[in-house]
C-alpha cells in the first residue's frame, strides 16, 4: 500500500510505490483488457502464485487503482476492472513499454539473428 502523499520526493517515486511488485504492471496489462476473473487473471500471468496474486489485487484495489465486485450468484464469482485512476497509470506505463520494446526487446532480437 503506498505511503501518505507528502512522503515522497518526487511524483515518480509516488508512481513507483504504487506499483512496487514483480506482478503489479503486469496485472495492470491484463485489466487493461477489459474485466476479468481471478482465474482468468492467473491464467493470463504464467508463474504467479494464487497467494501473490491475491495480495497485489488487495492491495492495488487499497491504492485505488483495482475495483473489485462481488456476485452472489451460484456459483458466487469476483470480478477485477481498472478504476479510472488505474487506467491513467496504465496510460503513463505505455511510453515505458515502448522504451522496452525498441530498446531491450529490439537488443534481444538483434542478437538472435
Amino acid at each position: 500500500m503506498a505511503r501518505r502523499p507528502g512522503a515522497f520526493e518526487c511524483g515518480t517515486e509516488a508512481a513507483m510505490e504504487l506499483i512496487d511488485g514483480k506482478w503489479k504492471v503486469s496485472i495492470l496489462w491484463a485489466l487493461s483488457e477489459g474485466v476479468r476473473r481471478f482465474g482468468a487473471l492467473r491464467r493470463m500471468l504464467p508463474g504467479i502464485t494464487e497467494k501473490v496474486l491475491a495480495s497485489h489485487l488487495r492491495e492495488m484495489e487499497a491504492d485505488g487503482l483495482v475495483r473489485r465486485e462481488v456476485f452472489d450468484v451460484v456459483p458466487p464469482h469476483v470480478e477485477y476492472a481498472l478504476t479510472p485512476r488505474g487506467l491513467s497509470l496504465n496510460e503513463a506505463l505505455e511510453p515505458l513499454g515502448v522504451w522496452g520494446e525498441r530498446h531491450v526487446l529490439g537488443q534481444v532480437e538483434d542478437a538472435l539473428r
